[in-house]
């Protein structure tokens, strides 16, 4: 895999690949895409050659990171992409001694990737944007 996975301020490379992945293809409402937590989140970009193929974000909330928005484009997929960008995710906040551990609320479909990476899911099934998540929690140290 010859992915560079980096901390970004170019929000237009990771709304493009969030856009495609989630409105495109997913249906989610582009009115609801971009939030708030834009503005204060830390992103990142996965690029091949230079060219933006994968991005997520985290939002502290406490002593938790919050994990959101992974999205890998179609050409990337099964790659460990995915993967690689949770892990990049976790690698940031473990840079941050008052995140203890780190959360994400997961499409249910997804739920399997997640498991293979630590995540234990907990509550009751809910909705986001029309789509079926579970929130998921890992301990970061």
């Amino acid at each position: 895999m010859s992915y560079k996975i980096t901390p970004t301020d170019d929000l237009d490379a990771c709304m493009a690949i969030r856009f495609t992945v989630f409105v495109d293809e997913q249906g989610v409402p582009a009115e609801i895409e971009h939030d708030d937590y834009d503005m204060v989140a830390r992103h990142l970009l996965a690029t091949k050659n230079g060219r933006p193929v994968g991005t997520a974000r985290i939002v502290l909330q406490g002593s938790a990171g919050k994990i959101g928005r992974v999205a890998v484009l179609k050409e990337a997929r099964g790659t460990g992409l995915g993967a690689a960008l949770v892990r990049a995710c976790e690698k940031e906040m473990k840079k941050l001694p008052d995140v203890k551990e780190t959360i994400l609320t997961a499409q249910t479909s997804a739920l399997g990737f997640y498991e293979k990476l630590g995540y234990v899911a907990e509550g009751d099934e809910f909705e986001d944007a029309g789509i079926p998540h579970l929130l998921m929690r890992r301990p970061l140290r």
